[in-house]
């Protein structure tokens, strides 16, 4: 005898299917709300979303990308210290897992920090602050790949040095289409003296 014939044979021994629940009273559903309810938005949640943290954007070129990176060092300190320096560091192309060659030589730039104190070492904090700077060169080298050099006077006397810039375009993934910074290089050699990073 198969289990199906014993089901459908005898139903009152064996019921696969409970009996739905029986009340006096009938159902009315009730839904209240509480005032005491957190709000888990705050009140100007929007208005905090459209004040990301400046950075990269789809509809930047890679010659505005460039621009924009050095405005923020020209005004590193506003709105807080180094933040001309967080913004080069949101725009770095570089995966922070692995060394990276965007200042010329492999380091370890996954902890801001480190990549902070190479934007102060000699070379590269004339950067920071610079008074005058003079675009040199710019070439489209393929459609995904853009250089720059750049020549900038900084406020110490007699501060001068040129960089090369150069932006990659991401294709696919996440960042897809957008300009990021690949190496930022200074014309001489810039860690002879070693660094302390």
């Amino acid at each position: 005898m198969s289990f199906y014939s014993s089901v459908s044979s005898s139903p009152q021994s064996l019921s696969i299917f409970p009996k739905p629940f029986r009340s006096s009273k009938p159902y009315s559903p009730r839904i209240s709300a509480s005032a005491d309810v957190p709000d888990f938005l705050s009140a100007n949640w929007l208005e905090s979303r459209r004040k990301k943290p400046f950075g990269p954007r789809l509809c930047f070129s890679a010659e505005e990308a460039v621009r924009n990176q050095l405005d923020a060092l020209k005004y590193n300190d506003q709105p807080h210290h180094d933040y001309g320096v967080e913004v080069m560091y949101r725009f770095a192309g570089f995966d922070p897992f692995q060394r990276s060659t965007y200042f010329g030589r492999f380091f370890d730039l996954g902890q801001f920090e480190r990549f902070r104190r190479i934007f102060h070492h000699s070379t590269y904090r004339v950067l920071l602050g610079h008074q005058e700077r003079e675009i040199l060169s710019s070439l489209h080298v393929n459609e995904t790949l853009y250089k720059q050099r750049v020549w900038v006077r900084g406020t110490r006397p007699e501060e001068e040095e040129i960089f090369q810039f150069t932006m990659a375009q991401r294709v696919g993934g996440s960042w897809d289409g957008y300009w990021l910074t690949e190496s930022v290089l200074h014309d001489g050699d810039t860690f002879s003296g070693g660094v302390a990073y």
